[in-house]
C-alpha cells in the first residue's frame, strides 16, 4: 500500500434514479425517504457507504488489506478475533476490555485499520465483547438530497404463483396475489463529502485507498442494479483537492461553487438528467485548491 494521503479533499457527488426506490425507509413501509417539511428526497450516508463497501468487496475479493468489516451476515466479534489471533504476543483481555498496555491496544486497533478497508476509510466503533477500540475515519458523507421535491408512487403488482397447495385452494382458482412497490419516477440527488488528511494519517488511509474510493463512487451503481432500485446512475463527481493537509478554504465555500438548475420548464416534472444544467464556477476556485471532474 502507498503512504497516507497528504492533502485534504472535499467532493460533490451527483446520482439519479429512474422508476426505482433509491433508499427505502423501513419505518415507513419501505417508502423512499423524504423530508416531510419540504418533500425533498433523501438517501442516507449509510446507504452510500454500503454501495462503496460492496464495490470494494467485488473488486478486491474481501482479502487483506481490503477486507470489509461491515458486510452482510458478518459477526463482528469474529472480525475482532482476527486481530488477536494475528497478534499472539498480546494476551487477550477480559470481555469488553482493551489490552492494559497502551502500545498493545494501539497495535490491535492498527491491525484492524491495516486489514479492513472500511475501518480505515469510514472508521468504526469496535468496542464489543472482543474489544478492538474505536476509530474515527477520514472519509465522511452527508445525506444525499434531491435537487427538487419528489412525489413517490405506489405501484400495484401481482404474483401468478402461490407458495402452498392450501393457499391455492383458498384462492379458488385465482392465483394472483396483490402487492405493492414504491418508486420515484425520476430524481437527481446531490451528496457532499469530506476527506481529512489528519485522520488519514491515523488510520493509514492511502493514495491507493483514495483512488479506489473514487472508482467505487463512479462504478458502484453498475454492480447494484435490482428491480426495486430501478435505474440508478452516477452522473457527476467533482473533487476539490487542497494544497495542504489542513486545507486552503472552507468546505462550504467549495460546495457553493457547484450549482444545479433546471434547463427545461419547471412547470413540468423532471424525468431525465438532461432536464438539468450543472454549472461550476471554476474562475472562483480559491487559491491553493484544484478541482477535478471524475465523471
Amino acid at each position: 500500500m502507498s503512504n497516507p494521503i497528504q492533502n485534504r479533499y472535499e467532493f460533490v457527488y451527483l446520482f439519479d434514479v429512474e422508476n426505482g426506490n433509491p433508499n427505502g425507509d423501513p419505518d415507513a413501509g419501505n417508502m423512499p425517504r423524504i423530508d416531510p417539511e419540504t418533500s425533498y428526497g433523501l438517501v442516507t450516508d449509510v446507504c452510500l457507504k454500503r454501495k462503496i463497501r460492496n464495490y470494494v468487496d467485488i473488486v478486491k475479493g474481501n482479502k487483506p488489506p481490503y477486507e470489509i468489516y461491515v458486510k452482510e451476515k458478518a459477526i463482528l466479534n469474529r472480525q475482532h478475533d482476527k486481530a488477536y489471533i494475528n497478534n499472539p504476543d498480546i494476551e487477550r483481555p477480559a470481555s469488553k476490555k482493551l489490552p492494559k498496555k497502551q502500545e498493545e491496544a494501539k497495535k490491535i486497533t492498527k491491525w484492524m485499520c491495516d486489514n479492513f478497508f472500511d475501518v480505515r476509510t469510514f472508521g468504526a466503533v469496535m468496542m464489543t465483547e472482543v474489544n478492538c477500540g474505536q476509530v474515527r475515519g477520514p472519509v465522511q458523507l452527508n445525506f444525499a438530497r434531491s435537487i427538487e421535491p419528489i412525489v413517490p408512487m405506489e405501484v400495484s403488482i401481482t404474483r401468478m404463483a402461490v407458495t402452498t397447495e392450501k393457499e391455492a385452494e383458498q384462492q379458488s382458482g385465482d392465483n394472483r396475489t396483490m402487492g405493492r412497490k414504491h418508486i420515484v419516477p425520476y430524481a437527481l440527488y446531490r451528496a457532499e463529502g469530506y476527506i481529512s488528511a489528519h485522520l488519514a494519517a491515523q488510520t493509514g488511509f492511502s493514495e491507493d485507498d483514495l483512488n479506489l474510493l473514487w472508482d467505487a463512487l463512479v462504478n458502484a451503481f453498475e454492480h447494484d442494479h435490482s428491480a426495486a432500485r430501478g435505474k440508478m446512475s452516477a452522473r457527476k463527481l467533482f473533487v476539490f483537492k487542497h494544497g495542504s493537509m489542513l486545507g486552503n478554504a472552507p468546505a462550504h465555500t467549495l460546495f457553493d461553487l457547484v450549482s444545479i438548475r433546471r434547463s427545461t420548464d419547471r412547470g413540468i416534472p423532471a424525468r431525465a438528467f438532461s432536464d438539468y444544467a450543472i454549472e461550476i464556477e471554476k474562475n472562483n476556485v480559491p487559491q491553493g485548491v484544484t478541482i477535478e471532474e471524475k465523471v
